[in-house]
């Protein structure tokens, strides 16, 4: 009954946004508006994603989770829950507020969810950067008397980024995404955020946004020291080659270049994700052939167990494994 699925994205206004999600992957953004995030596989009350192919199309990713739980996770999936990760796009046109996501124990004393995330550079301009951690002289005491005299930015490791770059990010790790960047988002399923810092700046109604100072100062890793970028190194294979970035006992995440016409198999007992970076693959099961363009995601269930994937071009993808425990 269950095959491959890709979902309608659901766009999100963001002061911070722009156009390139349109620009790059052809998805039709609502006119007139900064569309800074498209949630392309989520499962929460703020949105939750619909199939957008096959015979189960207009059925949700809730549906899914409720009503073929074991079907999609796999058989050692926890009983019950949402679907473990979200996945995004982001377009940042403007520099983001500096931020942080309570780890798991501070959470809970805060009646909000952990987040742990990854970002992957997909398209970025000649002066993109990100901010992640700090730099190695910051104090929890120095970085506290910035927050007074608005001098944050002075404390922060910022790093010069490009397509292809990857950044992994803790609970408890400052971050901010630099003006110029688009990249996919895979995180832990959950959007508990603590602004720290918005670079002095006021909202659209002229007043300085909200800041959460306190929950920031209980979630912040004042031990986290200019992490650095996951380095940019594929296996040395002319036809399939493997670049691992994340494995975490959240997520696992490698990304992986085909060559052009090659065909291979995905084998799993558990749930499985793709996303095209640039080129395109097939996926084939069954009665299905879908063919994914970049800033596709394609969920393959663990029932499938084996997935025929063919490149039509020299193709760039993320393979994403959940965990479901």
């Amino acid at each position: 009954m269950l095959y491959p699925f890709i979902f309608h994205p659901i766009f999100k206004e963001r002061v911070w946004g722009g156009r390139n999600i349109e620009r790059l992957y052809g998805k039709a953004l609502p006119t007139g508006h900064p569309i800074g995030e498209s949630w392309e596989m989520t499962d929460r009350t703020e949105g939750v994603s619909v199939i957008a192919n096959g015979p189960l199309a207009g059925k949700t990713l809730r549906w899914l989770m409720e009503d073929h739980r074991q079907a999609v996770l796999g058989k050692e999936a926890a009983v019950a829950g949402p679907f473990p990760v979200l996945i995004k796009i982001l377009d940042a046109q403007e520099t983001l507020s500096v931020q942080v996501h309570p780890p798991a124990a501070v959470a809970k004393q805060l009646g909000g969810e952990p987040k742990t995330e990854m970002w992957f550079i997909t398209d970025a301009t000649p002066t993109a950067s990100l901010f992640a951690g700090l730099k190695g002289d910051a104090t929890r005491a120095d970085f506290e008397q910035r927050l007074v005299t608005g001098t944050v930015a002075e404390a922060l490791h910022q790093i010069p980024t490009k397509a292809g770059d990857c950044m992994f990010l803790p609970s408890g790790r400052l971050h901010a995404i630099g003006a110029g960047n688009v990249l996919f988002e895979i995180q832990q399923n959950s959007d508990t955020t603590y602004r720290v810092f918005d670079w002095n700046r006021v909202g659209l109604d002229g007043k300085p946004r909200e800041l959460h100072l306190p929950q920031s100062l209980a979630s912040i890793n004042f031990d986290d020291f200019e992490p650095e970028l996951i380095p940019n190194k594929y296996s040395r294979n002319e036809v399939f080659s493997v670049r691992y970035l994340v494995d975490h006992p959240l997520f696992r995440v490698d990304a992986c270049q085909v060559k052009r016409g090659k065909r291979f198999y995905l084998s799993s007992d558990s749930v499985q994700i793709v996303g095209i970076v640039r080129g395109t693959l097939t996926a084939s099961y069954g009665d299905t052939s879908l063919t994914l363009k970049p800033g596709d995601f394609c969920l393959l269930p663990a029932c499938l167990g084996r997935t025929a994937l063919t490149a039509g071009t020299q193709t760039e993808f993320l393979h994403i494994q959940p965990s479901v425990t």
